[in-house]
């Protein structure tokens, strides 16, 4: 494989049956080579992406101590601001390495779940409430936006998804009622000292939950995919697209029929000015209390499941623990 596969999902937003099909099978064949591709006619509008790009970089411009303002306290780690080289994505596969050079607003879900899951004490960090920064003016609109429209499209995905895997196209939609899918709006500065020795912009990891849709700005040092022949792809997606890749629960729901792949965010040229860039991350996870067990069309006869069935919550605890024991 010499690059991403590059697929327009219009035709399965607006056309026929066969046109889904045909997107379906296109969208198949990525998440079992390579689990990323690149997606035009997703139905996200340029302009709505420029204009999150610019407000974030105006926000990311302000002083050190207005962005702190927004930084979380407590148990909700992933709500709010958190600065350059405070998390490591290596250590979720536990690997011990330098702090990622890059800072970051994270959204939770917008509307309140928190009282259906009063029963689940464990529930309360997923659905923790919102830090999000309101200057400059029009930030919060743009992030809570951006929120939206991702959401709406991660709905559009998985019945793709669910066509691609040979179930009915509405299959994971009941799943999603009540997600606690989290934005990551994350900007890498150009680096002005020389890295530690293995530090990188974002370490190579794999995505927690059931797929993640990206967009990002153009700047050099930016997102790898390893191949599985172990060599690196950059991701190069023109301008008003958008990149997807599947995440380890997407890869237990498919039995390893469909992978979660190795990525990384590599380091630029010092003093490179030209290597500034964002990208803005939605992470998919569905309803905390969602089964997530063998899809049964992607269990051959006289197979057996190779993972334990699990809630969606479980899931995801079990990965951050094991990142945190390796921290």
């Amino acid at each position: 494989m010499d690059s991403i596969p590059s697929i327009d999902i219009a035709p399965f937003r607006t056309g026929s049956a066969a046109d889904k099909r045909a997107v379906a099978d296109r969208v198949a064949a990525a998440c079992r080579d390579i689990g990323f591709l690149v997606i035009s006619g997703h139905g996200i509008a340029r302009a709505t992406l420029e204009d999150t790009f610019a407000r974030s970089f105006a926000f990311f411009d302000q002083p050190a101590e207005a962005k702190a303002h927004w930084r979380p306290t407590g148990p909700a780690k992933q709500r709010g601001y958190h600065g350059v080289a405070t998390r490591s994505l290596a250590a979720t596969l536990g690997q011990q390495t330098p702090l990622d050079l890059r800072e970051s607003v994270f959204l939770g879900p917008i509307d309140d779940h928190a009282a259906h899951y009063a029963r689940l004490p464990e529930a309360a960090t997923a659905y923790a409430p919102n830090i999000v920064p309101d200057q400059p003016a029009g930030t919060a609109e743009a992030f809570t936006g951006i929120y939206r429209a991702y959401e709406r499209l991660s709905l559009d995905l998985l019945r793709v998804f669910a066509i691609a895997l040979d179930l009915p196209e509405e299959h994971f939609t009941p799943l999603m009622g009540r997600h606690f899918s989290i934005l990551g709006v994350h900007h890498y500065p150009a680096l002005a000292t020389p890295p530690e020795p293995g530090q990188l912009r974002a370490g190579a990891h794999t995505d927690f939950g059931a797929m993640t849709i990206l967009a990002m700005t153009e700047g050099r040092g930016g997102l790898e995919a390893q191949t599985p022949d172990g060599r690196w792809l950059p991701l190069l997606p023109r301008p008003g697209e958008l990149v997807v890749n599947l995440g380890d629960m997407m890869q237990r729901w498919t039995n390893d029929r469909w992978v979660s792949t190795l990525h990384r965010v590599v380091v630029p040229e010092i003093g490179d000015t030209g290597s500034r860039r964002l990208s803005i991350g939605y992470f998919v996870h569905p309803d905390f209390d969602a089964d997530i067990r063998c899809i049964p069309t992607c269990l051959a006869p006289g197979e057996t499941p190779r993972h334990k069935p699990i809630t969606a919550g479980e899931h995801i605890a079990e990965k951050i623990n094991r990142s945190h024991k390796a921290a």
